[in-house]
């Protein structure tokens, strides 16, 4: 199944909301309810918006600053109620 830009936002969104950019990350086992979880970071991983951190017991997330900028305008045209919300 394919994953939605909306899934990808909202999860991004949260990375976003915990202030999870560059090397401050967290953990996949926190996005447990997003269905296409592997998909949705693969894609996201190929355009270098999501970074992953391969550890010995756990795989962490974070969002890459050097896109900072579409990364925000991307969760905000997916999820417009959050417009002007996310800094």
């Amino acid at each position: 199944m394919a994953t939605t830009n909306l899934e990808k936002a909202q999860i991004m969104f949260k990375l976003t909301r915990k202030n999870n950019w560059g090397a401050c990350y967290d953990r996949t086992e926190h996005f447990k309810r997003f269905q296409n979880l592997d998909k949705s970071i693969e894609e996201l991983s190929k355009i270098n918006w999501i970074l992953i951190h391969k550890k010995p017991q756990y795989t962490g997330l974070s969002l890459n600053t050097q896109f900072k900028r579409e990364i925000i305008e991307f969760i905000e045209k997916e999820m417009p109620y959050l417009k002007g919300a996310l800094k």
